[in-house]
């Protein structure tokens, strides 16, 4: 960082009149962590860095090589706004480093960086623009519950839809820490909502999606709510999903528009696609990383499970949505919000690149509704299904060269390893549907 960047930092700081800085930084399951510093600390963040323990952050390091350092990206700077005046606080979000300055190759910010790189080689820029979804369950006694605190359905306003205000305040927030939101609004099962934000390149929009999620957990709890992004929390219900919209940039133009071409969809736009059908068996498990994911990934609940694309209907893995010319993009649609954003995009752009280098052609469209169809019929298309869960999946992503490559042995090493023991842990875990099945019977 410059003398000059530094200064006007730190003027910023004053003027805003922060009195704490949080030093934040995502874990390898895209957990936010932090670190808060007084003002007085906030030159020596920025010039010099601050040390942390990385063996206490899951994924990260071995406790007899531990040390390791939050540096500031000034670019990240903003004002929690529902501070007040006397206690204002500031973020900034932070690269992770070794201490003699290089990166440290756990670091999710850093793995997407070098692909944002190796695409800009090529002369691509990778924009993102993801849609998150949440409940607003109730909270009592202090902790979180299922307990809807509406009874609305999809675009309901008050007073079927009880979160407007809610949702208002954090669109409020958000807008104030530079986010431009684009939509707002109740989403198809009861308290649950959906709030969209305009795409940007990919590091920017996975640093917003943590800022999302820290901010409308915090502005919920505030109300007496308990927001949570877990992708099935309720049985019988939609899930939470994190649809997520990606173009490439070339010259200044999008590069997945061809007014000539079938569909408007440039051969770009088409191996890019081929790429990501080619891996999503192994994106997945970064994309849905959670063994409750897979309760989300079934049929019926509006989330697709089969391996497709199409320019027409949602009910496809990948669709390509209208209109075409510059907002030309593609949605992936399988992700949920727990999933680690920075891993996520990297994989997602690391497959597309691949199918880029490779001029993977995609197999022909579906434009029927795949859930319709019967197994012989998708037998017979040649569609096959998602994982099934977790271990599977796991699986997938550890035969693909493509993506343990993109990120890197560490990552890899430490997903397989939270694999084996979240798997372990709910094989031998009792359930409540075991009690309810079993015990008065047997």
């Amino acid at each position: 960082m410059t003398g000059d960047l530094t200064g006007a930092i730190l003027e910023r700081i004053e003027r805003d009149g922060v009195k704490f800085l949080r030093l934040q930084f995502a874990d390898i399951q895209g957990q936010p962590k932090n670190v808060a510093i007084p003002v007085q600390q906030a030159e020596k963040a920025l010039t010099e860095g601050i040390s942390f323990d990385g063996s206490s952050v899951e994924g990260f390091a071995r406790i007899e090589e531990s040390d390791m350092v939050l540096r500031p990206d000034p670019v990240t700077y903003a004002v929690l706004p529902w501070r007040g005046a006397e206690s204002r606080v500031a973020r900034l979000i932070c690269d992770v480093t070794l201490p003699d300055g290089k990166p440290f190759e756990g670091d999710p910010r850093h793995i997407l960086k070098l692909q944002l790189e190796k695409a800009a080689k090529s002369g691509y820029i990778f924009n993102t623009g993801p849609e998150l979804e949440f409940f607003l369950f109730k909270m009592l006694d202090g902790r979180p519950t299922t307990q809807f605190q509406d009874h609305g359905g999809y675009f309901d306003l008050a007073p079927t839809d009880l979160a407007e205000d809610v949702r208002r305040d954090i669109v409020i927030a958000l807008t104030a820490m530079g986010f431009e939101i684009e939509a707002s609004h109740h989403e198809v099962a009861e308290s649950q909502h959906e709030i969209d934000f305009k795409y940007g390149d990919a590091l920017k929009t996975a640093d917003n999606v943590i800022t999302f999620k820290f901010v409308t957990k915090t502005l919920a709890l505030m109300k007496g709510l308990h927001a949570t992004f877990m992708a099935k929390p309720i049985t019988g219900i939609n899930g939470n999903g994190m649809h997520i919209n990606a173009s490439l940039f070339r010259d200044g133009e999008n590069a997945f528009f061809d007014p000539d071409a079938p569909r408007q969809l440039s051969e770009t736009a088409m191996h890019f696609i081929g790429g990501l059908l080619s891996h999503t068996q192994g994106i997945t498990r970064v994309a849905n990383p959670t063994i409750n994911s897979y309760k989300r990934l079934v049929p019926g609940y509006e989330c697709p499970v089969y391996v497709t694309w199409s320019t027409t209907n949602r009910s496809a893995l990948i669709r390509v949505p209208a209109p075409r010319g510059r907002s030309t993009r593609i949605e992936l649609r399988s992700p949920d919000p727990t999933c680690n954003p920075y891993l996520t995009f990297a994989v997602m752009l690391a497959a597309g690149m691949d199918g880029l280098k490779n001029k993977t052609v995609p197999p022909p469209s579906i434009d029927r509704n795949v859930f319709k169809l019967t197994d012989r019929e998708r037998s017979a298309d040649g569609i096959t299904t998602l994982p099934l869960s977790l271990e599977e999946a796991n699986e997938h992503l550890l035969a693909d060269r493509v993506l343990c490559d993109a990120l890197g042995s560490h990552v890899i090493e430490n997903l397989d390893r939270i694999t084996r023991i979240e798997s372990e842990a709910y094989r031998t875990e009792v359930h409540t549907w075991e009690i309810n099945r079993y015990l008065s019977t047997y």
